[in-house]
């Protein structure tokens, strides 16, 4: 049994490209939110923002993942079924590598893709299709892969920018709501308030464009995430075969593969919505280096 130890590999550094690109947008949305607190308190931005920043931290907590962050990123706890397969499945990578059990989260997200996403400092998320449908070795291999991802640091970038996209959403939803008032205000007014109509279209106008930044700034950011999040599932599968679950993660991409008839999207414009490696690479990539693996031990046998 050997103890694995959070390493910070390249992906880690790749994964802060969202947090920059979140950057200017979240500061616009931290000023907003600052004018009114600093009518209050007469912090200075700077020191607000730089709170509001580290705040972010908390979500590296077990109990606020566990009551708060799971369910912000629209995960639950897995039911009695769920819970049996991954716990099993669970203690045998933790038993493996010398983790202790209670140290990670385990949660679910309803979905048909065979990963989800491993976030915060303890955060494993699997998917429900991965919990129903896969053998337990083939789950194995999911989790190490999850697990991965924490070990290699992958996760500190990606809850920073979770963080850091609920001040935005948050405004961006106010502004969208505020302009559904104003149409209505304005609709109701025109035939006889023409000059109130005129401010409250004005009104609509800023609203519309003040909520398109907001969700503009996701957007990009989420494109920049699914870009490098794809370096990062190959570090993660990488990592799972060294720690001895290539074989049964392999399973788990084969199975995903025939049982979805998974017809790879092309071109560029799909690849930087895909949050995830097209399942054919992965499993293309995975093959190659159990093969070389193979042949290294191969080799280490007949010259010790």
């Amino acid at each position: 049994m050997t103890a694995q130890r959070r390493e910070v590999d390249f992906s880690a550094f790749t994964a802060l490209a969202p947090v920059v690109a979140l950057l200017p947008v979240w500061l616009v949305a931290i000023a907003i939110i600052w004018i009114p607190v600093n009518q209050a308190t007469r912090v200075p931005f700077v020191i607000f923002a730089i709170l509001a920043f580290l705040c972010g931290s908390s979500l590296f907590l077990r109990p606020v993942q566990r009551a708060i962050f799971t369910r912000v990123l629209g995960a639950r706890r897995a039911n009695a079924d769920e819970l049996v397969r991954l716990s099993e499945a669970w203690n045998v990578v933790a038993e493996a590598h010398g983790i202790p059990r209670q140290r990670f989260v385990l949660a679910v997200v309803d979905s048909d893709d065979l990963n989800a996403f491993a976030c915060g400092g303890h955060l494993l998320v699997v998917s429900s299709y991965a919990a129903r449908n896969l053998t337990h070795e083939e789950l194995t291999g999911v989790l190490a892969h999850e697990l991965s991802h924490h070990l290699g640091s992958h996760t500190v970038g990606l809850t920073f920018a979770q963080w850091m996209s609920l001040p935005i959403i948050g405004l961006a939803r106010l502004g969208t709501t505020l302009r559904d008032m104003s149409n209505r205000i304005d609709h109701v007014l025109r035939p006889e308030y023409a000059s109130v109509a005129f401010v409250m279209r004005i009104a609509t106008f800023i609203l519309t464009a003040i909520s398109k930044v907001f969700y503009s700034g996701l957007l990009v950011a989420h494109a920049f995430g699914n870009a490098v999040g794809r370096g990062a599932e190959y570090a993660a599968d990488a990592r799972a075969m060294r720690m001895g679950f290539g074989e049964q993660l392999l399973g788990a991409l084969k199975r995903f593969m025939n049982e979805r008839l998974v017809e790879e999207a092309h071109g560029p414009l799909a690849g930087a919505l895909a949050s995830h490696p097209p399942a054919r690479l992965r499993t293309q990539r995975l093959e190659a280096l159990l093969i070389g693996e193979v042949h290294r031990k191969s080799r280490h046998d007949k010259n010790p």
